[in-house]
């Protein structure tokens, strides 16, 4: 909004930045968020060295995110490492999602003529292109279901449960019924990822992702966005049906239009489920993730006999979110009964032993209007996807509610050159 020349005032209730999706630092204060008694061990090492997110997401090396951010410059502030590795779960066992065409060769995820059934899926979603008839052999992107593709190339049920959860990402089985063409373009994201590093698809930043919205506040800054935290939200002033302003300490803040996320508006929004988290301090690497310091599992549901897939992200003192030698594992699903706890159990056994637990569930809150008449544009709450695909098209989503245009990344190129001007984009 910034860039885009608007004026923008960002005030948060909170002492840190990004809200839900923070990073806590030091160790004590996740405790005292967790209301755990005391203070954390001596053998937790120095509070100051840990930066605990809570909510876990990767970012798909050349997913939308990585554009934003490339292209808004904020990854000036950033570092980001390469997620190690990628696994799925089967059969009670986890197998690394193979990332090569010889890791795919040598993976005991198939047998020899699935392997070769898959690579001809794998050679025919490489060459689609959407625009080009020529690729679709026969399917119609639009209409052909995914359950048709998969059929079209002979794939059994145990390769359509790593595909459709480990390589497109989907949560649920929902998608088999839908068009192929989504499904088809999540693969190719997934692929095309991939290729730029080579280990997995997924980056982290250095010093957790609570680095990510502090990036943007200084990108923010540079346009002449101005940020207050610690600022409590007494009222958001309407009149009409129309915000005019926020109320804070005593002093209104006008405005024409306010984003805000679902906590600040409860009469404006809806709860559509919700997702458990655990996080899990280890002082040791996930078994059988070839002591990986960092790496993502995926429990398909049908492995496991539920409507939604589980997911574990893992993360270590290398990314300087815990002290040396101790690894964070956050496993998050959508709850499905009255017993949450025991749906993640089969996430938390493949984590012991775990030296300590902060479970939290959370309700997920939908907008239940678009915000055209009010002018309040609400987010919806983080889901529990492990990447931010989800969260990128809810930004656009909200961006075009607004402006009446699409999110252009290119307008946001010519923008920024013409402050930096072309030289520095080299």
């Amino acid at each position: 909004m910034s860039v885009n020349g608007k004026k923008v005032l960002h005030m948060d209730r909170n002492s840190y930045y990004g809200g839900e999706s923070a990073s806590i630092t030091p160790l004590e204060d996740l405790y005292k968020r967790f209301n755990l008694p005391g203070a954390p061990p001596e053998s937790m090492g120095r509070g100051r060295d840990w930066n605990v997110d809570l909510i876990p997401k990767f970012l798909m090396a050349n997913g939308q995110l990585v554009k934003m951010l490339l292209y808004t410059e904020v990854t000036r502030y950033l570092d980001f490492k390469v997620i190690e590795g990628s696994f799925v779960y089967k059969g009670g066992k986890i197998y690394k999602v193979p990332s090569t065409e010889a890791e795919a060769l040598a993976s005991s995820l198939m047998g020899l003529f699935e392997k070769r059934r898959f690579r001809k899926f794998l050679v025919y979603v490489a060459n689609f292109d959407e625009n080009d008839p020529r690729t679709f052999e026969g399917v119609d992107p639009k209409k052909t279901t995914m359950r048709d593709v998969y059929k079209k190339f002979d794939l059994g049920q145990d390769v359509i449960d790593f595909t459709g959860h480990a390589l497109a990402l989907y949560r649920t089985d929902d998608y088999l019924d839908q068009p192929c063409q989504e499904t088809i373009n999540r693969i190719k994201l997934y692929s095309e990822s991939l290729a730029r590093y080579g280990k997995s698809p997924y980056l982290y930043p250095l010093y957790g992702l609570g680095e990510l919205p502090q990036g943007f506040a200084r990108l923010s800054a540079i346009y002449g966005g101005t940020y207050m935290l610690n600022k409590p939200i007494e009222e958001i002033v309407i009149e009409n049906g129309k915000v005019v302003g926020v109320k804070s300490e005593g002093e209104v803040a006008r405005c024409k239009q306010l984003i805000c996320d679902p906590s600040y508006v409860s009469d404006r929004v809806t709860k559509v489920g919700q997702v458990i988290r655990v996080i899990c301090i280890l002082s040791h690497p996930i078994k059988n993730t070839n002591d990986a310091n960092s790496c993502q599992i995926i429990i398909p549901q049908n492995q496991v006999n539920r409507k939604s897939d589980i997911y574990v992200c893992m993360i270590s003192s290398a990314h300087n979110v815990a002290a040396q030698g101790k690894y964070i594992a956050i496993a998050s699903t959508t709850v499905e009964t009255a017993e949450p706890e025991k749906e993640i159990k089969p996430a938390l056994d493949l984590l012991e032993p775990i030296e300590q637990k902060f479970v939290s569930i959370s309700d997920l809150f939908a907008p239940t209007d678009l915000g055209t008449e009010s002018q309040i544009f609400i987010s919806r709450t983080y889901d529990a996807t492990t990447h931010f695909e989800t969260t990128c098209d809810d930004i656009k989503d909200i961006y075009k509610r607004m402006m009446g245009s699409e999110f252009d990344f290119e307008e946001m190129k010519r923008k920024k050159n013409d402050i930096y001007g072309e030289e520095e984009q080299q």
